[in-house]
């Protein structure tokens, strides 16, 4: 079960307090920038995660400012598309509410828990959007590093380092599909949702994703069956490259 630990109490929570009952995700995004995008980033990673869980989730977008801009950056993201706050109707039955907002902001409305989102910094010069998303999935990993509440720093360094990782993985999962296929070990599926459950720690997960790169008697098809799984969650666009090496 996930579980978010709550910004205005200090305390973990279940997301999905009722079985099967609807989760509202309400992302807030003061303006066009990258803090803006890691919190619409944390949003979508709790829906892909509620998801997998088998939770129906409705995500609403509350930005004052350019939010056409801040939607078409998202989906370069890969971050799925959000409904307008302003069309907020109630009555749905939601068992939970999660309002998804950079920390330390004020004026969080009405109940529900509060998922904190660290903020980004760029080391020198901010760049421009088309600078920053010139390698989106770069970006998304890059971001997936860092515990969602900790600030994270990033800079050109940082995103080079994050599109090699990602040309690795996937010529990995590329060389891994022209395997025999097999299943995901439960002990493997199992560290992975617990890592993902657990305040959605993707860097636990990335680590799980190392491990079995390297475990030495894991079969290749398994490999390649568990990257493909967790990239449910992740959206890193994986198997890219299947069916492309010589």
């Amino acid at each position: 079960m996930l579980r978010i630990l709550d910004a205005r109490t200090g305390e973990p929570v279940s997301a999905a307090p009722a079985r099967r009952g609807l989760t509202r995700i309400e992302a807030y995004a003061s303006g066009l920038d990258p803090t803006a995008l890691r919190v619409l980033l944390t949003a979508d990673l709790l829906v892909r995660a509620l998801e997998l869980g088998g939770t129906p989730v409705w995500t609403i977008l509350t930005a004052p400012h350019r939010q056409a801009e801040l939607r078409a950056a998202a989906t370069t993201l890969a971050i799925r598309p959000f409904e307008d706050g302003r069309d907020l109707a109630s009555g749905l039955g939601e068992a939970q509410v999660i309002h998804v907002r950079e920390a330390g902001a004020d004026n969080v409305p009405g109940d529900g828990t509060v998922a904190a989102v660290g903020p980004v910094t760029w080391a020198g010069p901010d760049p421009s959007l088309h600078t920053l998303l010139a390698d989106p999935t770069a970006l998304r990993l890059a971001l997936l590093r860092v515990p969602r509440a900790e600030p994270a720093r990033l800079d050109t360094a940082a995103l080079d380092r994050a599109a090699q990782a990602l040309a690795h993985w996937r010529r990995a999962v590329a060389g891994w599909a022209r395997q025999p296929s097999r299943p995901v070990p439960d002990e493997v599926r199992a560290r992975l949702r617990a890592a993902w459950e657990d305040d959605l720690d993707l860097p636990g997960v990335l680590e799980v994703l190392r491990d079995v790169e390297n475990a030495p008697d894991l079969p290749d098809g398994a490999r390649f069956e568990t990257y493909v799984y967790a990239d449910r969650l992740l959206a890193l666009d994986l198997p890219r490259d299947v069916g492309t090496l010589a």
